[in-house]
């Protein structure tokens, strides 16, 4: 299983930036898969993460603001995340579940200015 995620970057409060992650050596359509995110000095947390079929679930700080979603023929999946806080900044994972591990994709920074 391999992710190779890319999108972060440094940017304004208020501003946007998407995430993407391709993940190949998988059958991706099955499974949930998401993105956490760890701060510096905090616990790796989850972001959100999309089912099979669709379903998605946030976490309450960026309910509203972030937009998970998946292309299954294309085995990608994004988090569009506007109106960024300086609280969002933080490593982010993409991460994908298989046979009992957990894989994740490579660091990526997103810093928001204040």
């Amino acid at each position: 299983v391999q992710l190779q995620a890319s999108g972060g970057g440094l940017v304004q409060a208020g501003g946007s930036l998407r995430l993407s992650c391709a993940v190949s050596g998988t059958n991706f359509r099955i499974y949930t898969v998401g993105w956490y995110r760890q701060a510096p000095g905090k616990q790796r947390e989850l972001v959100a993460d999309i089912s099979s079929g669709g379903s998605t679930n946030y976490a309450d700080s960026v309910k509203g603001r972030f937009t998970i979603s998946r292309d299954d023929i294309y085995r990608k999946l994004y988090l569009q995340m506007n109106n960024l806080k300086a609280e969002d900044t933080a490593v982010y994972y993409c991460h994908h579940p298989f046979r009992g591990n957990d894989f994740w994709g490579q660091e990526t920074l997103v810093t928001v200015s204040s």
